[in-house]
């Protein structure tokens, strides 16, 4: 996906996640997704990510490896979400289990909190599939998270 550049705001709904998807990007990266009940009226629909996650969430599978995130998180909340990008489609880890592929102590409870936090704090839902984490805490919405779950098998 060639997103060279691009910056703005992109929006569109979703009917399988009954929430409309926006992404936000600066300088070609993707900076932030969230799930408006309603689209803002400055963001434009038009736009080839957008696209890919109509397509995801009608089934299609898509990891989204190669999308360029901008993360503007402290370093060690970084290191949690990219782990997390790691996690293939269709399969789905504990939060130990994420602690460790973060090359954490699963036994530390400041380690376990780390990585809630940055679940929590995750600015990239979908592209850092926090739905993949069983027993999270989660930034996507209970619905989307259950939506994107079924989506793929989980």
């Amino acid at each position: 996906m060639n997103s060279t550049g691009a910056s703005g705001v992109f929006a569109r709904e979703f009917d399988g996640l009954g929430r409309a998807v926006e992404v936000g990007f600066a300088g070609g990266r993707v900076i932030s997704v969230s799930f408006p009940a309603e689209i803002p009226a400055d963001a434009r629909p038009d736009h080839e990510l957008l696209d890919r996650i109509g397509a995801y969430v009608r089934g299609e599978r898509d990891e989204f490896a190669e999308v360029a995130v901008g993360l503007t998180v402290p370093t060690d909340r970084r290191d949690v979400l990219e782990a997390l990008r790691t996690v293939p489609y269709g399969e789905e880890v504990s939060v130990s289990r994420l602690t460790r592929l973060a090359a954490l102590d699963a036994d530390d409870p400041d380690d376990l909190r780390l990585v809630r936090t940055a679940l929590d704090e995750n600015p990239i839902p979908i592209l850092l599939p926090d739905h993949r984490v069983q027993g999270g805490p989660y930034t996507t919405p209970g619905e989307v998270r259950d939506a994107l779950r079924r989506v793929e098998g989980l």
